[in-house]
């Protein structure tokens, strides 16, 4: 294990895509990990089952809506210590904001943003126990460019990115760096709606040709995990030279 490599790791929404390539990148370092999920428990079971026995290290899953008050304090009623929270749990929402109903705008807000604040208002004392810690936040490019039909969305990772500069400054005195990964377009089932045509629309917009991997998301959260503590409150971008 690297020597900044933290010891002990909470990343929510580990089931499948980048929080899944996340956790097997953090338990191929010896981390102990905390998993959850929202909804596909018997998948999070099976893969903190597989990296515990690959790895050799401690790997607990929960279910949790991360976005609901009483699921997430409930969730760190069984954490007694953490050294680096990843907040991964998310949801889109394709359409017209004119036909958007006020409940899918309020699911959106609490998957994406809600569930930042109430991981991380759990989290801190844990942090400050240490007087150390990392929390990183799953942004995305839309967060700063905005994307039509995603309004939501982009509306919700706008204000993730205004979160995690604000909290970084709170935050920074205790020697606890808060940072978000903004990521282009991943390979993930997230992205699963495009047609094949959409799909070669949008890869002929990178630069880098391509759609980026969730084992390349992977690398840069490990990387923000173990950077030096003088970085914070920054939002590092993973586009392929899109945005």
């Amino acid at each position: 294990m690297e020597p900044d490599t933290p010891k002990t790791v909470l990343i929510t929404g580990a089931s499948r895509g980048i929080g899944a390539a996340a956790a097997e990148l953090f338990a191929a370092q010896g981390c102990s990990l905390i998993l959850t999920c929202r909804r596909s428990i018997e998948q999070l079971n099976e893969n903190a089952r597989r990296l515990s026995s690959q790895y050799g290290v401690l790997c607990r899953a929960f279910q949790a809506d991360m976005g609901c008050e009483a699921e997430a304090e409930a969730l760190f009623s069984n954490i007694s210590g953490l050294d680096v929270l990843i907040n991964n749990a998310g949801i889109s929402h394709i359409g017209l904001l004119a036909e958007m109903t006020a409940d899918q705008w309020r699911q959106v807000m609490a998957s994406n943003l809600d569930a930042c604040f109430f991981a991380c208002r759990a989290a801190i004392p844990l942090l400050l126990k240490k007087h150390r810690g990392k929390i990183i936040n799953v942004s995305s490019v839309w967060g700063s460019c905005g994307a039509s039909m995603e309004v939501a969305y982009s509306a919700s990772k706008g204000g993730v990115n205004a979160f995690t500069k604000a909290l970084a400054r709170e935050l920074a005195p205790s020697n606890i760096q808060v940072n978000a990964v903004s990521f282009g377009v991943i390979d993930t089932q997230m992205n699963a709606h495009f047609t094949e045509d959409e799909r070669e629309a949008l890869r002929q917009e990178i630069p880098a040709g391509r759609f980026g991997t969730p084992q390349e998301a992977a690398r840069l959260l490990l990387m923000a995990a173990q950077a030096p503590d003088y970085l914070t409150g920054q939002i590092i971008t993973l586009d392929g030279g899109w945005c």
